[in-house]
C-alpha cells in the first residue's frame, strides 16, 4: 500500500472526531505510533518537521515511514509540518509526501495568501494536498518561536477569504493552542465560538489545531523525578480536543507528548540500571511509552478508533 493524503480521511471523520497527526524524528517514535494505530485501526499522519529533516535526513524519514507502511498495512499520510517557504515545500513534494504544510502565517495576509496559492498550484499538480495556516501561534516548537505578544487569533471572516483565494486542503486555526510544554499561564482557555463561527463559514472544510499537546501530567512528574527540571508545564485538556473534533477540527497536532513520553522512559530507566549502555535497553520502553500514550490519545482524545 503507498502513502496516501489526508483527504479522505479528513471527509470520513468530518464533525465526529479528529485524526491524530504525530511528529516523528527516529525509528523508535515511528515504531511506537503505528504500532498503537495499527491496534486500534485508526487513520494516523505522521508529519515531519524541518528541524526533524535537518536532524534525521529526509531520505532517512522517508525510508522509515515506508518500512511502517509495508509492515503495518496502514494507510499512513506523510506530512510536512510548518514548511517555511516555497522551496521547502516543493522539496517535500518532490521527495516523496503526501501533504505539506506552508506557513505564511509570519506574512501579510495578502503575502500569505500569494505564497499558499504558489505551493497548492505546485502541489495539486502531483497528487499532493496543501495545509495553510493563518493567525499566529504562540510558543517554541523546532524552529517556530513566536512570542505572546506576536502571536493572534485567526479572524473568521479572512479564514473564509483566504480558503476561497487559495485552494489550500485543510487551515491550522490560532483560537488559544499553542507550541512547546507551556501553553498556559493561568486556566486553560480555547475560543470555541471562534472556532464555531469560522466552521459555519466553512462548512465541511477541514480545521487543523496545532500546539495541542495535553502535556501530560505523569510524564512532567517523571521527568522531574529522575533528574528533569520540567517546572509549571502545561497543556490543552483533552476534554477540550475531545470538543474541537466535533466542531469542523479533523487534525491535532500532537509533538510534545510523545518527547515527553519518551524522555521520562528513558531518564526512569538510566535511573534505575545505571550499568546498562546498550541504547536498545532504554530504547525499547520508550518506544513502548510512545505506544501506550499514542493509543490513549487515539482511543479516548481523537475518538478516531475504528475509524479504517
Amino acid at each position: 500500500m503507498p502513502l496516501v493524503t489526508s483527504a479522505e480521511m479528513f471527509k470520513k471523520v468530518y464533525g465526529k472526531c479528529a485524526v491524530g497527526a504525530f511528529n516523528v524524528n527516529n525509528m523508535e517514535i515511528i515504531q511506537g505510533i503505528v504500532d498503537a494505530a495499527k491496534e486500534e485501526n485508526a487513520p494516523l499522519i505522521l508529519q515531519v518537521s524541518a528541524g526533524a529533516r535537518k536532524y534525521a535526513k529526509h531520505i532517512y524519514l522517508m525510508k522509515l515511514v515506508e518500512a511502517a507502511v509495508e509492515d503495518t498495512g496502514l494507510p499512513i499520510c506523510l506530512h510536512l509540518d510548518h514548511g517555511e517557504d516555497f522551496e521547502i515545500c516543493k522539496a517535500c513534494v518532490d521527495g516523496g509526501f503526501t501533504s505539506v504544510m506552508i506557513d505564511g502565517s509570519k506574512l501579510s495576509f495578502a503575502e500569505n495568501i500569494a505564497v499558499t496559492k504558489k505551493v497548492v498550484e505546485y502541489a495539486h499538480a502531483r497528487g499532493v494536498v496543501v495545509e495553510a495556516e493563518l493567525g499566529r501561534l504562540a510558543g517554541i516548537e523546532d524552529a517556530v518561536n513566536v512570542s505572546a505578544k506576536d502571536s493572534s487569533y485567526t479572524d473568521p471572516e479572512q479564514a473564509a477569504e483566504f480558503v476561497h483565494k487559495t485552494g489550500c486542503d485543510s487551515l491550522a486555526v490560532a483560537i488559544g493552542t499553542s507550541h512547546g510544554a507551556y501553553k498556559f499561564k493561568g486556566e486553560a482557555m480555547l475560543d470555541f465560538e471562534r472556532l464555531e463561527k469560522i466552521a459555519s463559514l466553512l462548512p465541511g472544510f477541514p480545521l487543523v489545531l496545532h500546539g495541542a499537546s495535553t502535556v501530560l501530567p505523569e510524564f512532567v512528574a517523571k521527568c522531574n523525578e529522575y533528574g528533569g527540571d520540567i517546572k509549571g508545564a502545561q497543556g490543552v485538556p483533552e476534554d477540550m480536543l475531545r470538543k474541537a473534533g466535533t466542531m469542523g477540527v479533523c487534525k491535532i497536532n500532537i509533538d510534545t507528548d510523545l518527547r515527553l513520553a519518551m524522555t521520562a522512559s528513558i531518564r526512569e530507566y538510566l535511573a534505575n540500571s545505571p550499568a546498562d549502555f546498550d541504547p536498545r535497553q532504554y530504547l525499547k520502553p520508550a518506544r513502548e511509552a510512545i505506544k501506550n500514550m499514542v493509543k490513549h490519545k487515539i482511543a479516548n482524545v481523537l475518538n478516531c478508533s475504528n475509524q479504517l
